[in-house]
């Protein structure tokens, strides 16, 4: 960010606060717009790095034919349409076709497409999509269960609603045992953590 668009910013963030009723200049206010840059630099990280790459560098041949899950990956996001918070878990699946992606890579790919605004329908779709094109699996399964501030604190105020989307491809679309198994395991009890 150049020094003009850091000025724009913080300048952006004092009219926020002017806004709403509040002194830019009271004591406790003052590095506010520089910590609101820093905050969204790092929150809207996302649109800087490119899915495709962080799988591709970390793919592995393997005789493995069999699902492989990733459950419960916390995620924060935004919500395009109200700049506020949206909270949530990703459970994702696939079944290798010749490769495996390293575990780590996974929930990196949930943090890029996190990280910019969003809706949790797309947000559902891109992190399938990213896995089925990069990977080449047999199929893939994400599921995100989230929390959206937008309907918790304005609008209808419904708090603890959770609201569930999937994007299912290849086998876990066309084949119901394997969908059932996806299902039953992300809505089985964890367990014990190693």
């Amino acid at each position: 960010m150049s020094d003009n668009q850091t000025n724009e910013f913080e300048n952006a963030v004092k009219s926020m606060m002017l806004h709403v009723g509040e002194d830019p200049t009271r004591e406790g206010l003052l590095e506010t717009p520089a910590r609101v840059r820093k905050a969204y630099e790092f929150m809207y990280g996302g649109y800087k790095e490119d899915p495709q790459e962080i799988l591709s560098k970390a793919l592995f041949t393997t005789s493995n034919q069999e699902m492989v899950l990733i459950k419960d990956i916390e995620f924060y996001s935004t919500c395009e349409h109200h700049l506020l918070p949206i909270i949530g878990r990703v459970h994702v699946a696939y079944i290798p076709d010749g490769k495996v992606v390293g575990l780590s890579k996974i929930p990196r790919v949930v943090n890029v497409f996190a990280r910019r605004m969003q809706i949790q329908e797309q947000l559902t779709e891109q992190i399938a999509d990213a896995i089925m094109d990069t990977i080449a699996p047999k199929g893939v399964a994400v599921v995100i269960q989230a929390r959206h501030m937008c309907m918790e604190m304005r609008g209808v105020e419904k708090i603890n609603s959770t609201t569930t989307s999937s994007a299912l491809r290849g086998l876990f679309k066309k084949d119901e045992k394997t969908r059932a198994e996806f299902f039953s395991l992300i809505n089985s009890p964890t367990g014990s953590r190693y």
